[in-house]
């Protein structure tokens, strides 16, 4: 990983889309910090589209695509986006899956979840699971005291023993069914919102991110950031992102927008 400071101002000025994470990435402990609003809304103004891809729910995706200064936002590591027409005032939605597809993943779901708790002391159904449509978040920070690696590791083997996909962020172990992660419904938004296959966006696209589930989008782009917290989770990529931001969290975002705004500035 380079420093973000070592970016060309060419590959910076030449960012129309950023991709980015939310916890631990725009977020620093838990919280939204004002500049780092500040900065998405400098991003929207500059002509740069910026797209959540999170790992959270999908009633909070409904709040950020209609109250922040976004273009759309992917959820729930890729079970749907949600992109709000500010103009028609409408939310236009799109899942991986239909509605009786995810009720019956639920029930596959549900039974992990009491393997989990019975099995994995001190592991947490996530705070924010009554607004999930997809998957089953179990916490291992957020809200409980850090559980050892070991343990963040079963949970991993009970999802996959079951079937499912597990994905770990800096918070949560995210477990779902079906054959779908970020990218893929990234992939999908810029066909669908944008009208480009994201193979030829490559150069004029950023993302953004801090863990593992991560990773999918740090292997396909090659201009990606990450903050400067994706030190503690290197231990588990495989793939890591082209740079690495000084400063952590919110304030690495911010740090982001600044290079890419800088450049702008210098080519204008």
């Amino acid at each position: 990983m380079q420093a973000l400071a070592a970016m060309p101002s060419t590959v910076a000025a030449g960012i129309r889309v950023v991709l980015t994470d939310i916890d631990d990435t725009l977020t620093t402990e838990g919280r939204l910090p004002a500049d780092a609003y500040a900065a998405l809304e400098l991003l929207e103004q500059a002509g740069i589209q910026v797209v959540p891809i999170t790992g959270r729910p999908a009633g909070w995706c409904d709040h950020i695509a209609r109250m922040w200064p976004v273009r759309a936002v992917v959820g729930e590591n890729g079970a749907f986006y949600y992109a709000y027409d500010r103009q028609a005032r409408r939310m236009v939605t799109h899942y991986w899956t239909d509605a009786a597809s995810r009720q019956a993943s639920r029930k596959q779901l549900d039974a992990i979840r009491d393997r989990v708790l019975a099995e994995v002391p001190g592991a947490a159904v996530a705070s924010d699971q009554d607004y999930r449509v997809a998957d089953l978040a179990i916490d291992f920070c957020e809200d409980v005291p850090p559980l050892p690696e070991a343990d963040i590791g079963r949970i991993v083997r009970i999802f996959e023993d079951a079937g499912a996909q597990a994905k770990v962020s800096s918070i949560h172990v995210n477990g779902w069914f079906g054959d779908y992660d970020k990218l893929t419904m990234t992939r999908t938004l810029f066909q669908r919102e944008f009208g480009i296959d994201v193979a030829s966006a490559l150069d004029s696209t950023l993302f953004i991110g801090d863990s593992p589930n991560d990773e999918p989008m740090f292997a396909y782009f090659p201009v990606s950031v990450g903050v400067a917290n994706i030190q503690s989770q290197l231990h588990r990529l495989t793939r890591r992102p082209a740079y690495v931001a000084a400063f952590h969290g919110g304030a690495g975002f911010t740090e982001m927008a600044d290079r890419l705004l800088a450049a702008r500035a210098v080519t204008a």
